[in-house]
């Protein structure tokens, strides 16, 4: 039998926390914001908050619904659909963002992988040299490189790339 759903859903969780505990320590030294790519409930974006308190951390989503605690504020967020919001993106901010974090997709993983094919190549001219991608599901670069998972992270269901040069 395959692993039940109530499984997968922890090794994702499981997965997202050492993969950005991991990109927290390793762009400590790198100057630039974090991207959340989309909110959701915003359990992800406090526990980046949490764990990069000083950093400028900025939303994408298309509407605000997440729990009162995980609101960031208004000014910190970038309201509309990522295919707008990216490339609007990259002219306000250039190449400077240290992380950005994606879990974008939903259920249905052929979706996700068109809609992850998608959006690479918007997400990365936004990273800093030595800045990092994590996503929950494997994305299409040109110039970012796959890097190895950390410990307690389940390999398949999160994802570490990085810009080198």
């Amino acid at each position: 039998m395959t692993q039940s759903r109530l499984d997968l859903f922890v090794d994702r969780m499981v997965s997202q926390r050492a993969c950005l505990d991991h990109a927290a320590d390793a762009i400590a030294a790198l100057p630039g914001p974090v991207f959340e790519l989309g909110l959701g409930n915003g359990r992800t974006y406090h526990h980046i908050r949490h764990i990069l308190p000083d950093r400028d951390v900025f939303v994408f989503e298309r509407a605000v619904a997440s729990h009162p605690d995980s609101t960031p504020p208004e000014d910190m967020v970038l309201l509309g659909d990522v295919y707008d919001t990216l490339p609007a993106a990259l002219t306000r901010f250039g190449p400077t963002t240290a992380l950005i974090h994606a879990d974008l997709g939903g259920h249905n993983r052929a979706k996700n992988d068109i809609f992850a094919r998608n959006i690479s190549p918007l997400v990365e001219p936004l990273l800093a040299v030595g800045g990092l991608m994590v996503a929950s599901d494997r994305m299409y670069f040109e110039g970012l490189v796959e890097q190895p998972l950390p410990a307690g992270a389940v390999e398949g269901r999160c994802f570490i790339y990085r810009r080198d040069a």
